[in-house]
């Protein structure tokens, strides 16, 4: 009986052994591979995939999804740039009341600190209770000196009652919001006098305008 291996030639038989040895290489430095980049793996997986609670490296609030604004609320132009709003009484904003010109003051200063950027942003006081802003507020917060501008709510309750819901959505009616340039809510910050909570919102508005003009208006 013939031996099977007699009837391989010999060449066939040599190539048929490198190819063997080349798998095996082949698979020994997959192998290596493998293990030297398993802790590149395992960083890109926790941190994009697997993201650990306190991960995130924003400071204020993503709303997700972004809430759309209704043109019909307010007379002034939202779409096209870029807003920091803010809800409070003018009965509420007085040099007697700390609390409502600490959000103020934190509003003009975050826009002051943008630099040549500050025009992309707009801020917006909206006047819940429709009373005369006081006169001493009014100099230090009107639209030419700090850039704010001040409106009243919608004078038709079904949009008012529409605007009160968008606006404390989450929770977030006393906050300082952000809108963007297509006219949807997409983050809140709390309001601060901390020195380095100012420093992140800063931080997190410059982020936002250095990697999106898209829809802005800036004529």
């Amino acid at each position: 009986m013939s031996n099977p291996e007699l009837l391989i030639p010999s060449s066939q038989a040599d190539t048929s052994a490198i190819n063997a040895q080349t798998r095996r290489g082949r698979m020994q430095m997959l192998l290596l591979l493998l293990a030297c980049a398993a802790p590149v793996i395992a960083s890109y997986l926790s941190y994009y995939v697997f993201k650990p609670e306190g991960g995130k490296t924003n400071f204020g609030t993503l709303v997700q999804p972004a809430q759309e604004m209704n043109p019909a609320w307010f007379s002034i132009p939202f779409k096209g740039k870029w807003t920091l709003l803010i809800a409070r009484p003018a009965g509420e904003c007085t040099v007697q009341k700390n609390q409502c010109l600490e959000a103020l003051f934190l509003m003009r200063q975050l826009r002051i600190g943008l630099g040549k950027d500050s025009d992309r942003v707009q801020l917006v006081w909206i006047n819940t209770d429709g009373r005369s802003v006081d006169p001493e507020v009014l100099l230090a917060y009107d639209e030419k000196k700090a850039g704010f501008q001040i409106v009243s709510l919608p004078s038709d309750p079904i949009l008012r009652a529409q605007f009160e819901a968008w606006l404390d959505h989450e929770g977030a009616g006393q906050k300082i919001q952000l809108i963007d340039p297509s006219q949807a809510k997409m983050m809140y910050f709390p309001v601060t006098n901390s020195p380095k909570e100012f420093g992140s919102i800063k931080k997190d508005v410059e982020k936002l305008l250095r990697l999106n003009r898209k829809g802005e208006n800036l004529q």
